[in-house]
């Protein structure tokens, strides 16, 4: 994430909050049963964004099958070369346009910050204060409106 240049560490401007973020592991097998590989994605928790304040719109696109049934049958009369790939997560780590802020993720270390384990006596959530390092994102994460 940091060589894609996903956010910079900045100071949490005043008026600003930040939201939250959690990481998921899984692990994927192969068709024998024995572990293939181990993944971990990075998760922000969009649910706490305010329409208007953290985003202005959603975008989904999602193309119908008919839609995509009539562009076969034209190429097919055209005789056109028709080819097939797979996409999808095209949009992810896209610029974002919105100044959105998110916690460090848990673990990371950088620049002098640390974020150890989420207390159990604070609620497992840490809220950072203005002027307290935070993640400003400047690429789409999962879970962002």
């Amino acid at each position: 994430m940091e060589n894609n240049h996903t956010w910079v560490l900045t100071p949490l401007p005043p008026g600003k909050k930040a939201i939250g973020c959690k990481w998921i592991y899984r692990t994927k097998f192969k068709s024998d049963g024995s572990i293939d590989k181990y993944k971990a994605r990075l998760v922000a928790q969009g649910y706490s964004q305010q329409f208007g304040i953290d985003y202005d719109e959603t975008f989904a696109p999602v193309a119908k099958m008919t839609t995509v049934r009539a562009l076969l049958a034209v190429a097919a009369v055209k005789k056109w070369y028709v080819n097939q790939m797979d996409v999808s997560n095209a949009f992810l780590h896209g610029d974002l346009q919105e100044e959105v802020y998110m916690m460090l993720p848990q673990g990371y270390t950088d620049y002098g910050c640390k974020i150890t384990s989420h207390s159990a006596a604070t609620g497992g959530v840490i809220k950072p204060t203005t002027g307290e390092k935070v993640c400003k994102l400047l690429k789409a994460l999962y879970g962002l409106k």
